[in-house]
């Protein structure tokens, strides 16, 4: 166990509890992108850490060597941390960093964590995540990452490219903004940048049709980030699922935060040959998030009649690959 700092008593803002003890956030699913946020609020010592993953592994190197990242930062942050939901005490927040597969899973096994006050913001790829976490606790948060990282070793996170954040309330859970504006304020303050906005649908598919733009095209030519950028047939490709993803979201009224295809760039120009996660997914054969990326997609446009031809073929793809390692014949 390693001591926090307590933070002052304060008058409570709507949904907000009492304060007067420390904050706790919880961290669930303590991969790459998950201890990016861990390592962080815990070295800025802000806040109460815990984290939660099912890599028991990764779990055991955090509590006897702390948590260490290194590329983009290098440091060794220490925190609670557990492959047990039942030594997990109640949390002021949650940040859901799993794979969008196990969404339903891993709040399932955490939501006695969180009471009538807390917040629980998805910090995922795609669409989705957070239909699914309002099934299990009162307030939510929707939420878009744009930072990235990779396991070098059990208790050792590569972090890969920096970059920002966007969180915003959730609308069918009603969450008060204040709760957006701590969160947001809190993880700023531990050196990720953080924004927090009123509709963050924009950011949302902004990542949702950048994700659906590169990483099954990576994932199917095994090329990195930059090399499948940079290579025209690859790069055109990118760039029609672009236009697929943006049709879609004009068609559901929704304002993009920006251009995916500078996005594009942006990770392709980056140090490194960072491998998306689809890619580091079919590389270990595991199943990816093709469902809440060009999956989600593909379902939007046919309610909306909006055509997707190549979101759909992509999807296709990627789940071939993935039936190829479970049924060969």
């Amino acid at each position: 166990m390693f001591p926090g700092n307590f933070l002052p008593e304060k008058k409570p803002g709507p949904g907000l509890p009492p304060r007067g003890f420390q904050m706790r956030i919880c961290i669930i699913g303590c991969g790459a992108v998950g201890s990016l946020f861990a390592a962080h609020l815990a070295k800025a010592g802000e806040v109460e850490v815990w984290a939660y993953d099912l890599w028991k592994e990764h779990i055991e190197a955090i509590g006897r060597h702390g948590l260490r990242l290194s590329g983009a930062a290098d440091f060794i942050a220490r925190l609670h941390a557990t492959s047990s939901p039942q030594e997990l005490p109640r949390c002021d927040y949650g940040i859901v960093a799993t794979k969008a597969i196990h969404t339903r899973s891993a709040i399932t096994q955490t939501a006695h964590i969180f009471d009538e006050h807390s917040a629980v913001c998805s910090v995922q790829n795609g669409v989705g995540n957070e239909e699914i976490i309002a099934e299990h606790v009162k307030y939510v948060i929707r939420g878009t990452t744009f930072p990235a990282g990779h396991p070098i070793a059990p208790g050792h996170i590569g972090y890969d490219i920096k970059g920002d954040t966007w969180i915003g309330p959730f609308e069918p859970t009603n969450t008060p903004y204040n709760r957006v504006e701590e969160l947001a304020a809190i993880i700023t303050r531990s050196g990720m940048n953080t924004i927090g906005l009123r509709d963050a649908r924009g950011a949302q598919w902004t990542k949702l049709i950048f994700n659906a733009a590169t990483n099954p095209v990576g994932a199917l030519t095994l090329l990195h980030h930059g090399a499948a950028t940079r290579f025209g047939p690859t790069g055109q490709l990118s760039n029609d699922l672009i236009a697929e993803g943006e049709a879609v979201a004009k068609k559901l009224g929704i304002e993009l935060h920006g251009d995916a295809r500078e996005l594009v760039q942006k990770g392709a120009n980056a140090a490194g040959k960072h491998k998306a996660s689809m890619l580091q997914d079919v590389l270990a054969k595991r199943q990816t998030e093709v469902d809440f990326m060009n999956g989600a997609i593909m379902k939007e446009g046919e309610k909306l009649g909006v055509p997707t031809p190549l979101n759909r073929a992509l999807w296709q793809l990627i789940k071939g690959l993935e039936h190829s390692w479970r049924d060969p014949s």
